[in-house]
């Protein structure tokens, strides 16, 4: 695969070095992008040294008038010529470019012009790290479809301990590796993925639902579609933009989840039901806001349709991988889930976890499946998680016709 390899100017951009290293060794292209402030802390002859390629340091050339011609469109014929971006170190500038649309030099214009997938690992401060602005940015970069390798603690250079440090160069290889190796292993499959929340309305202003964000499935959905999948996405309300390629139905309901699923179900191959579809709706919803009155309202609630539970009794041979969000006794609920709704897998997380699963870019999980096997993933940004269900995914596909194929 061709990469781009982006270098931020900070002091870690001494170990981009070794990712270099690390994906030539893998068998990749790699055509290095350094700023001008990353040549303050390492020179472009080590990496050209490592690939036996011109180092590309700005927007235009300082040799001839028809050189710096060629140079003011070379950020287009890279971004076109490569299949990934990677930038590492990603500075706290260089995030605050790519989520502002700011293109002032060949990396940040470069950014602007690629159309592949784009993974950044950041590093700085922990001040830096910390603050709103970079936070803020960073959720703008993670909604736009970029992977985010969040960077690990330790001791760093400026001589505090914290969040901020780049993670192992060879991390991020793995990284990039997964992207790599799975470009196109759904390819030919039609993957229907639920997310997000149901609304049960009260009444015609109030609702009953929950906290999730649709993160989570949303992440799945775009990486299937990455991965050469057909994907369709029911989506409850959220506050996501659609994930490019994903064709996208918007529902509230549980009733019209399930109706949305079902219409799709002949063509479908897989079937993740990562949604946090509502429990219990109410029967007779009245035409007018109900009054708030001093004395107590009771409210008679009846069970939404179990779109797992009749997905597990229709699925056919299609695989059915089911989520369990747990508070408590996450492994025994999630093997009881998984057997009594007839999932081939499932994903079981904690949501009482700080800085974890509901409302968070972050998640870990359990991923079972029904031959007994259980594999952990995360704590990791839900880009990666998503990545790694797939995996699994992939992997339980290919065992299951392996099989077949020997009956």
């Amino acid at each position: 695969m061709r990469i781009v390899v982006g270098v931020g100017g900070g002091i870690a951009a001494y170990k981009a070095a070794e990712l270099v290293r690390a994906l030539g060794q893998r068998g990749h292209d790699v055509q290095v992008v350094m700023t001008r402030a990353a040549q303050e802390f390492i020179q472009p002859l080590t990496f050209a040294s490592l690939t036996g390629r011109k180092v590309i340091t700005g927007l235009f050339s300082q040799n001839s008038s028809q050189d710096a011609l060629a140079s003011a469109v070379e950020h287009i014929a890279v971004a076109k010529e490569n299949d990934l971006l990677v930038v590492a170190p990603a500075t706290a500038d260089l995030l605050a470019k790519f989520a502002s649309g700011l293109a002032d030099d060949f990396l940040s214009t470069l950014y602007l012009a690629f159309t592949g997938h784009v993974v950044l690992s950041p590093a700085m401060n922990t001040a830096m790290w910390e603050h709103p602005a970079t936070q803020t940015n960073l959720e703008t970069l993670r909604k736009r479809g970029c992977s985010i390798i969040d960077p690990e603690e330790g001791w760093l250079a400026c001589g505090v301990t914290g969040a901020g440090r780049l993670p192992d160069p060879i991390r991020i290889a793995d990284h990039v590796e997964t992207l790599t190796r799975a470009k196109s292993d759904f390819s030919g499959e039609i993957v229907i993925v639920t997310a997000g929340p149901t609304q049960e309305a009260l009444d015609p202003v109030r609702y009953i639902s929950n906290r999730s964000s649709g993160k989570m499935g949303y992440a799945i959905a775009a990486a299937a579609a990455r991965r050469g999948a057909h994907v369709i996405l029911v989506s409850g309300p959220v506050q996501l933009p659609a994930p490019p390629r994903v064709q996208l139905i918007s529902v509230k309901t549980a009733l019209e989840m399930r109706n949305a699923v079902f219409h799709h179900l002949e063509e479908a191959t897989i079937i993740i039901k990562s949604a946090a579809v509502a429990d219990y709706y109410v029967a007779n919803i009245p035409e007018q806001k109900r009054k708030k009155t001093a004395t107590r309202l009771s409210l008679e609630l009846d069970p939404t349709p179990d779109i797992l539970a009749e997905l597990g009794d229709k699925k056919g041979d299609r695989l059915l991988i089911g989520f369990a969000a747990e508070t408590e006794n996450l492994m025994e609920e999630a093997r009881r889930k998984m057997h009594a709704k007839k999932c081939d897998m499932l994903v079981a997380n904690l949501v009482n976890a700080h800085g974890l699963g509901f409302e968070s870019d972050r998640n870990e999980v359990e991923i079972l499946s029904r031959s007994g096997q259980t594999v952990h993933a995360g704590p990791a940004d839900k880009n990666e998680i998503a990545e790694r269900i797939l995996d699994e995914v992939a992997m339980l596909r290919l065992n299951l016709r392996a099989v077949d194929a020997t009956a």
